[in-house]
């Protein structure tokens, strides 16, 4: 199996268990574990858009990463989420295999951040979301919502 089609086998796998993490988020909750910590509305929006930016990014040859305030309201950062993710995973596809092996900028405010080849972008993006979907399972709990199974049952849905 190549790269490219690693990388969307556990893309495809890991975005169920995505999906129902940010599914479970309480609508209106403004919960933070501390001031300096994100709300979990936010981080969910960053996982939205670290997505978009990624499936662009390798698109059109440059991550540029721009600041978004995240909606209002969870149903918001979800109905994104579900409209955007399968077109990502669309242009993820599509993406040509020099994007995957050639070096690919990632800019923000103007400035490369990094310029590393386009699978090691991938990767490294799928695990942040992968660890800021770990951190928002932490926060469902003291929201009050039930924790749902990522890698096998929790606590709140044994098998």
């Amino acid at each position: 199996m190549d790269e490219k089609s690693h990388f969307l086998k556990i893309w495809n796998k890991e975005a169920a268990a995505t999906r129902a993490v940010l599914s479970r988020i309480p609508e209106g909750s403004d919960y933070r574990p501390d001031p300096k910590s994100r709300t979990a509305r936010e981080i969910a929006w960053l996982i939205v858009r670290e997505e978009s930016l990624l499936a662009d990014g390798l698109e059109k040859g440059v991550l540029e990463w721009e600041e978004l305030p995240a909606p209002k309201t969870m149903k918001e950062v979800l109905d994104t989420y579900d409209r955007s993710h399968d077109a990502a995973t669309g242009k993820l596809q599509a993406a040509d295999t020099a994007r995957w092996s050639g070096n690919v900028p990632f800019t923000f405010q103007g400035q490369t951040v990094m310029n590393d080849p386009g699978a090691e972008l991938a990767w490294g993006f799928l695990l942040d979301m992968i660890h800021h979907r770990g951190q928002l399972s932490t926060y469902l709990r003291p929201m009050g919502a039930k924790v749902p199974q990522i890698y096998g049952p929790s606590a709140d849905e044994p098998m």
